[in-house]
């Protein structure tokens, strides 16, 4: 049976984009057909040709094994998961690619920088809020599941080994906005206060009394690696954009150095978060 055809575009499709790279690593792992890499699954052939066509991304198991057949691992193993993740959340439509250059980018990060005015960055969310936050954009159950899932994996770069240096400006406005109600915002505001008390995580409040300021134009989110461009992340309308042009990088650096610079330092951010937490405790 010839292997089935890549009728999905991997250009918008991202379950087609992600089955190109499997492809790729089941080629470069000396698998040279689908039948060859179902056998080792001990899976059936359409399993493969489903995966590698965009069809239908494979399961956490068949991932797995996949990967463990073609000697994948480290950081290419954990981008790989989370193009999986990213493919399973498609829902009747591609799934924009473009998202996907901004998870790998913070994944490889040794430096993120947030400015945050509408609600807590995703890095910091909990299940509960972040919960909150996408059934307010209208998806359903599941797909909520699905997206919440995914965020927490990526929130796992503040437990590896050497965690990212995190620099987070968040309006004071943010820490009075109700999300998913008072129970929510109590446990969102204690974990955002346990984790600023990390050295390599710094959570500034921009006071409301500063009135105007050079954040207004939206959320920003910078991440820096070594050897590579530093990516920009900026919030938009309708749909975000993720871009590494060296101009608009150093426009929103300059951005989030002014806001930084008229935020409170660690300590004082932290005692307006704590007094917002009593707030919601009363």
């Amino acid at each position: 049976m010839p292997p089935r055809t890549q009728a999905r575009d991997p250009q918008t499709d991202i379950g087609a984009f992600l089955g190109r790279v499997l492809r790729d690593i089941r080629v470069e792992g000396g698998y040279k057909n689908q039948d060859a890499m179902a056998g080792v699954l001990s899976k059936d052939r359409s399993v493969v040709g489903k995966a590698e066509s965009g069809e239908y991304p494979p399961t956490d198991e068949v991932l797995g094994d996949w990967l463990d057949a073609c000697g994948v691992g480290g950081r290419l193993r954990a981008v790989i998961e989370g193009l999986t993740r990213f493919a399973r959340m498609r829902d009747g439509g591609p799934v924009k690619v473009w998202f996907v250059g901004w998870v790998d980018a913070e994944g490889k990060a040794h430096t993120l920088r947030i400015w945050q005015p509408l609600i807590f960055p995703g890095i910091l969310q909990t299940p509960a809020y972040a919960s909150a936050v996408f059934a307010a954009t209208g998806l359903r159950d599941e797909q909520v599941s699905d997206y919440v899932q995914s965020r927490l994996a990526r929130q796992s770069i503040l437990d590896r080994p050497d965690p990212p240096s995190v620099v987070i400006v968040i309006d004071e406005l943010v820490l009075d906005r109700l999300i998913g109600g008072p129970e929510v915002m109590q446990e969102q505001l204690k974990h955002v206060i346990e984790l600023s008390k990390r050295p390599n995580v710094h959570v500034h409040v921009l006071p409301t009394r500063t009135g105007a300021n050079a954040g207004l134009g939206g959320p920003i989110h910078l991440a820096t690696g070594i050897g590579s461009p530093e990516v920009l992340l900026v919030g938009a309308l309708i749909e975000d954009q993720v871009s590494a042009d060296p101009a608009l990088v150093r426009k929103a650096s300059a951005t989030f150095d002014a806001v930084r610079g008229d935020a409170l330092n660690r300590a004082d951010s932290r005692n307006v978060m704590m007094e917002a937490l009593e707030k919601w405790n009363s």
